[in-house]
């Protein structure tokens, strides 16, 4: 055979659930984005189109909503854990699971009375889990994108590199800005120890993301990537690895004096493209790098 299979996964990308909780008069809703993928004895589906060991697709979008009903969504990473063990442990020939989740928020609209059952979508932050599970160990990777923030003051940048091509000029009072896509490696690996808070681990990674981005007087991007990759590894013993992809969401100062005008860091014009680029892994020491290079697909 002039040709081999080489690596190959199949499911059902994207099945939306929405899963409403009812506690008298007040609910909870948890909105979810999850894609199912699953690998192992798959040759003969492709050499010869025998589906003896395949499990459909569609099985597995049903799984994800009925598994909604049996067990509920207390998390994004519970809720992959409990598909990606089933689909292991009761099919043969799966040998590995991958569950890819995203989250999206809601906030209660607080009205008088007792109804609590309305709802508003909160920000344009998504929540993401990726639980990989081969029947042994455990990978579980959650992370956040599309969290934009700015810094108005205490951000500089000077002293780089000149040549021929440079036209910037140094900065010693900037605005930073980033929409932030992270993600972040738990070193929990198999059922032996206790499984996190994922809730909570998610909520105060997020805090120490914040903070340290607000709190570092920055002298470039890479510099506050890093301070948020330690904060976050420093106060969370759970996660050994954090890796970040920040566009650098340029502001620049509008030319007022046609006008007459000062613009004293005032007004800016703020581009959303061509943007820098920073992206980095912060480990804890000692501890490998698994996130990937590239998110895109994370």
């Amino acid at each position: 055979m002039p040709t081999i299979l080489g690596q190959n996964q199949y499911g059902k990308a994207e099945n939306r659930v929405v899963k409403i909780t009812r506690d008298g008069a007040t609910h909870h809703i948890k909105d979810l984005n999850v894609s199912v993928s699953l690998s192992g004895d798959m040759d003969e589906v492709h050499y010869s189109g025998s589906n003896a060991n395949v499990l459909p697709t569609d099985t597995t979008k049903n799984t994800v909503y009925a598994f909604a009903k049996e067990h509920g969504i207390e998390s994004a990473e519970q809720f992959g854990i409990h598909l990606a063990r089933h689909f292991v442990s009761s099919q043969e020939p799966i040998h590995r699971a991958r569950i890819r989740i995203e989250e999206y928020a809601w906030e209660r609209i607080e009205v008088p009375g007792e109804a609590r059952h309305s709802f508003v979508r909160k920000g344009q932050e998504t929540r993401l889990a990726q639980v990989t599970y081969d029947g042994s160990s455990w990978e579980v990777v959650s992370g956040l994108k599309d969290l934009t923030v700015l810094n108005s003051t205490d951000s500089e940048f000077w002293g780089y590199v000149k040549d021929k091509y440079t036209t910037l000029p140094e900065a010693y009072d900037r605005i930073l800005a980033t929409e932030v896509s992270g993600r972040w490696r738990f070193n929990w690996t198999d059922d032996a120890r206790p499984a996190p808070d994922w809730d909570e681990s998610y909520e105060q990674a997020r805090k120490h993301m914040l903070q340290a981005f607000a709190e570092t007087y920055s002298l470039s991007l890479q510099q506050t990537l890093y301070a948020m990759g330690t904060r976050i590894i420093d106060h969370r013993d759970e996660i050994d690895e954090v890796r970040f992809s920040l566009p650098n969401k340029h502001h620049f100062l509008v030319d007022l004096e046609p006008f007459g005008l000062k613009n004293d860091n005032e007004v800016y014009f703020a581009a959303d493209r061509p943007y820098g680029l920073i992206e980095a892994t912060v480990l804890r020491d000692g501890s490998e790098a698994k996130i990937p290079a590239d998110l895109t697909n994370l």
